[in-house]
């Protein structure tokens, strides 16, 4: 099953400079390079992330409103 998994022969890992990282083995695809920037990407990801934290707690609020419809508090 390509992709999850492989025995490797110890030629092989030779092969790859005894490097482990799983998809030289597998056969994972290869992401394509966006060619955005590491730090420019990074800067992006972490502050959306920071966003999605600062409206989490406004979510759980809300599920737990809604959970209380569907099921009432014990």
């Amino acid at each position: 099953m390509s992709g999850f998994y492989k025995s490797a022969a110890t030629e092989g890992i030779k092969e790859h400079s005894y490097v482990l990282t799983p998809g030289r083995y597998v056969g994972a695809e290869a992401e394509e390079d966006d060619g955005i920037p590491f730090d420019e990407k990074m800067a992006r990801l972490s502050s959306r992330l920071r966003e999605q934290f600062a409206e989490s707690p406004k979510l759980q609020k809300q599920i737990k409103k809604n959970l209380g419809t569907l099921v009432p508090e014990v």
